[in-house]
């Protein structure tokens, strides 16, 4: 079996076009047809079908998709090993939650790429929760993650990288009033709860016995403050940076004593077989926020 014939299922799957695919891969819709095709001879079943205009795998196709991946994985750990020593070589998995994918990984990318400019690396997005899980599974490498809130396997390590505390945001012209009276009196847009950030507005208004008028409750930090500077409503969330670059009429109202903080950091797979690459990662990510490189990477 072709290990490049594998490779190409997993990115008409992945992309659900084999005209996608193939352009992923660099090839022809038709080479990467051909080479689904004698996957799919060898192993005896179909794996792919047409639905309109997209492509999905059939039952068989989903039933081998996980030994697919890891295959994949394995060839991967393999071309690291032999690779020992040449970290501009290979390809390194990480995992970023959605706001720091506009707030950190650009910077902490600029300093990978400008001492490693052929590094290949792959990067997927999700909760911190999720990606946690994928890192402790040997699925990623490296994530970017709020702190996680429950015991981690000894094979993956927690370096901080920065704290965000809790604000108020609030439409510029409320700039001056008090933290708790805006969230008392103002129509509230709750951060989700379903996101730890947002779990941790919510214990922070229990804790302090506040009753928000809440109007709706929404993932995403950007579209939080869209709707905060359209006037319809305050919000309690993490002072996130990217939010006071976007040029809307919104205002920064602290909390009236120490506010709880969201912190941010890496959650590293230790004994993954790109660890020269984590490392590096590790390395740009903490000059990003001035801190010494941790000796735990050593």
């Amino acid at each position: 079996m072709d290990i490049r014939y594998v490779q190409s299922f997993v990115a008409v799957v992945e992309s659900g076009s084999i005209a996608e695919a193939a352009r992923r891969l660099g090839l022809t819709a038709t080479a990467v047809a051909a080479r689904i095709r004698s996957l799919e001879e060898s192993l005896g079943t179909t794996l792919i079908q047409r639905s309109g205009r997209n492509v999905g795998p059939t039952a068989e196709g989903v039933k081998v998709l996980d030994s697919a991946h890891a295959l994949l994985r394995a060839v991967r750990d393999m071309q690291a090993i032999a690779q020992d020593g040449q970290m501009q070589i290979g390809e390194l998995r990480v995992g970023v939650f959605q706001s720091a994918m506009v707030s950190i990984l650009p910077s902490v990318l600029q300093g990978v790429y400008a001492t490693y400019p052929d590094l290949k690396i792959f990067v997927d997005t999700g909760s911190s929760v999720d990606l946690c899980k994928k890192v402790c599974a040997g699925e990623l490498d490296v994530a970017i993650v709020v702190e996680p809130q429950f015991a981690m396997p000894k094979t993956c390590e927690w370096h901080p990288l920065t704290e965000e505390p809790l604000i108020v945001v609030a439409h510029e012209s409320m700039r001056g009033r008090d933290a708790h009276e805006l969230l008392t009196s103002e129509p509230f847009v709750r951060y989700a709860r379903s996101v730890l950030g947002g779990q941790l507005a919510d214990r922070y208004l229990r804790d302090n016995d506040l009753h928000p008028r809440q109007r709706l409750e929404i993932d995403g930090l950007l579209a939080i403050a869209t709707l905060v500077a359209k006037g319809l409503g305050v919000s309690l969330v993490p002072d996130w940076p990217s939010l006071w670059t976007s040029g809307l009429a919104i205002t920064r109202i602290a909390l009236p004593e120490r506010a709880p903080v969201r912190r941010i950091g890496l959650v590293i797979a230790r004994h993954s077989p790109r660890f020269a690459l984590v490392k590096l990662f590790a390395q740009a990510a903490a000059s990003t926020f001035n801190r010494p490189h941790d000796d735990a990477l050593a």
